[in-house]
């Protein structure tokens, strides 16, 4: 179709609500909406192996899928045992900045993703939070292993306490987002999901004025500011409000089906 728009949609909290359940109202408009022949895709924080199952349960293959933040991008390869390859990823050594965190948040837990998807971690994570592909590890072999994502909690801190922390950290050549509970997500430096979106619109050859993002994170604002620059940047009714801010939308929340009312727009 000549005038399809690019439909980015974040998962947990936005597509997906909270207790891991996808509305039978977002499943239906997100079928109708893809059926158009819309590019409705999904750009999430999740890690490879954490997202392509929310795929299946959508039931879409969308060229392009962004995960880790904006740090790998697949593309929909039907020869690839699940059906999409890597087509794009972005690393960093991750030594100076969690070893700098480490300085500052001694009881912190540390894990940090591969090019593969693999995260090795220190510490404990609730279960589930890295996938099935995790390995526990010392501390010292996080340092100098290429990461596209490193994740950091300390649980014993209350989110303002932990972002009071961050904040004075001074962290250089990372980007980095703090999510509802004391979570860090650092991602190379420059990479984000708006990132990543700008190289895939530029590739399905959208233009900027066609695009449309939704999300509820903290890791949603680089995404919604870039939608709403010329286009439609949604912001979930549960989101914080430096994320409704980076919108130029709010729509429901996730728990009243957000996603599907704003999709009734197309």
């Amino acid at each position: 179709m000549t005038d399809r728009w690019l439909i980015a949609l974040d998962i947990d909290g936005t597509t997906m609500r909270e207790d891991g359940i996808i509305g039978q109202d977002v499943l239906d408009e997100i079928a109708r909406v893809s059926a158009l022949g819309h590019e409705v895709m999904l750009a999430t924080g999740r890690s490879v192996s954490l997202t392509l199952p929310v795929l299946d349960r959508l039931g879409i293959t969308p060229t392009y899928i962004v995960c880790s933040n904006g740090a790998i991008t697949l593309k929909r390869d039907t020869d690839a045992p699940l059906g999409y390859s890597r087509e794009h990823v972005v690393s960093f050594d991750p030594t100076e900045v969690i070893t700098t965190i480490r300085a500052n948040l001694s009881t912190a837990n540390y894990a940090v993703e591969d090019q593969d998807g693999l995260y090795r971690f220190t510490g404990s994570f609730p279960d589930g939070a890295l996938g099935a592909a995790s390995e526990k590890v010392e501390f010292d072999d996080l340092l100098g292993m290429p990461a596209t994502r490193v994740v950091v909690i300390s649980p014993e801190h209350e989110l303002e306490e932990f972002l009071s922390i961050v904040s004075k950290m001074g962290l250089h050549k990372v980007s980095y987002n703090v999510g509802w509970t004391a979570w860090l997500d650092i991602a190379p430096d420059g990479v984000n999901k708006s990132t990543a979106l700008e190289r895939v619109r530029g590739l399905l050859d959208i233009p900027r004025s066609r695009v449309m993002a939704v999300g509820d994170g903290r890791n949603d604002i680089d995404m919604l500011e870039w939608a709403s620059a010329s286009g439609r940047g949604v912001a979930m009714d549960q989101a914080p409000e430096e994320v409704k801010a980076a919108a130029n939308e709010t729509t429901a929340t996730d728990l009243n089906d957000g996603v599907a009312r704003v999709l009734e727009s197309f």
